[in-house]
């Protein structure tokens, strides 16, 4: 980026959190710049997530327009009293799970729950999370974070002026890798999806299955700065040409359906259910 505009933040100032830059295709440019957000203080039921939000922006030197603003879901959770008494966290994940894609027992005797939620999201533990909360308390996913992602939009660009984008995120595992990384669980006001079917590549051929998950790589690119016990749960990415003037239909349209879901259950879980057709057949 050349430089900082009117209301737009210098990522190297002094005061405007943690940043990382790169190349970034379709990028204004050819830059991404990646910033996290300080002043955010500790989110309570009923707090006014997108006034604070929009504050702190202005405080780190503000947003411009087709700025992304990535926001973590537990702020977004406990802002919406999603934070619930619970002495057992099994119990609310069950309560929160629709059906269970795969289960394991470690030789200590933990057990790890692949689910899906009422979101449609397969997850480990359905997104409960017992880490910073209270003790005997856990915090669930929002109920409609598509839903939170229009409402926070709003309440920023009420008071920025600003034309962006919102994301909120949440951590999944992957099929076939290791490891964990910060994906989309709502959005509002930008392409979820940059579908290249129909083009074709640099060497003529036609693109049949090019659809790059847009809000994801959005989502995994903020956690970099953001970290886990960092306490920077809001972050901006500039440079992007992703931002719609609608709100868009949000992160639901990358849930599959059960028709075209290749790991709908874990391999276990899956010669189980043919050895059990099979004995019925």
């Amino acid at each position: 980026m050349s430089g900082p505009g009117a209301g737009q933040a210098d990522p190297g100032q002094a005061g405007a959190g943690p940043a990382a830059s790169g190349q970034a295709p379709g990028a204004a440019g050819g830059a991404l710049v990646v910033r996290g957000v300080p002043g955010i203080p500790e989110i309570t039921d009923g707090d006014d997530l997108g006034a604070i939000v929009a504050a702190a922006l202005t405080d780190a030197g503000g947003v411009s327009d087709g700025d992304v603003v990535v926001v973590a879901s537990k702020v977004v959770a406990k802002a919406e009293g999603r934070l619930v008494r619970a002495e057992d966290r099994e119990q609310a994940i069950t309560d929160e799970a629709v059906r269970v894609v795969a289960s394991r027992t470690a030789p200590d005797g933990r057990t790890t729950r692949i689910v899906q939620t009422r979101h449609g999201f397969v997850m480990a533990a359905a997104g409960v999370d017992a880490s910073n909360v209270p003790e005997g308390h856990v915090l669930l996913l929002p109920v409609d974070p598509d839903g939170s992602a229009r409402a926070l939009r709003r309440g920023i660009a009420e008071r920025t002026g600003r034309r962006i984008g919102v994301v909120v995120t949440d951590t999944f595992g992957r099929p076939w890798r290791n490891g964990q990384t910060d994906l989309a669980v709502g959005a509002a006001g930008l392409a979820v999806v940059d579908d290249a079917r129909g083009s074709v590549d640099r060497s003529g051929r036609p693109l049949s299955v090019s659809v790059a998950a847009t809000v994801d790589q959005i989502a995994s690119a903020a956690d970099l700065v953001r970290g886990k016990a960092s306490g920077t749960p809001v972050v901006v990415v500039s440079g992007l040409d992703v931002v719609t003037e609608e709100d868009g239909p949000g992160v639901a349209v990358l849930v599959r359906d059960a028709g075209s879901d290749m790991f709908r259950w874990g391999s276990d879980e899956a010669y189980a259910r043919g050895r059990a057709d099979a004995e019925r057949g």
